[in-house]
């Protein structure tokens, strides 16, 4: 398992994991409609994720990744920390060939924001192999890599 970067947010020992049942390629797309946590302003927040999951040796046990996610429901977190503790989590635990974390909050105050990290990315530390992502857009209709409307 890798080192985790943000060890204090961490929730990562809640996760198990299952040996991949295949040695061949696939992708795995989770939706998780509620996530829930309390904002930093000490309001709750509510989005949904999309995890979209390429395995290496490891797979994601479902019923672990649902106690994982409910533990955030007390945490006082801002989102985008949040996001970013998720994927960090995911990444240190299985060890994807590739992970795609996107998160959309629920409106509040009339706005609604949208985070994605994504391992293929060079940025991340990604070698741009898939590059999928490029010109796909997200569902307010940015461009998955910047802010550019299409």
């Amino acid at each position: 398992m890798r080192l985790l970067p943000n060890s204090h947010w961490s929730k990562a020992h809640l996760l198990q994991r299952i040996p991949n049942p295949t040695s061949e390629a696939y992708e795995q797309k989770i939706l998780i409609p509620e996530f829930t946590f309390v904002g930093v302003k000490s309001q709750p927040d509510f989005g949904e994720m999309l995890l979209t999951f390429y395995p290496d040796k490891w797979t994601i046990e479902l019923k672990s990744l649902k106690v994982y996610k409910d533990a955030f429901r007390d945490s006082v977190v801002s989102y985008e920390r949040l996001c970013n503790v998720v994927y960090e989590d995911l990444m240190a635990v299985y060890e994807p060939i590739r992970l795609r974390c996107m998160m959309i909050m629920r409106p509040r105050g009339g706005i609604s924001s949208c985070l994605t990290i994504d391992s293929d990315w060079k940025i991340r530390g990604g070698k741009e192999m898939f590059n999928d992502w490029a010109g796909n857009t997200d569902r307010f209709g940015f461009d998955v890599r910047g802010t550019v409307r299409i």
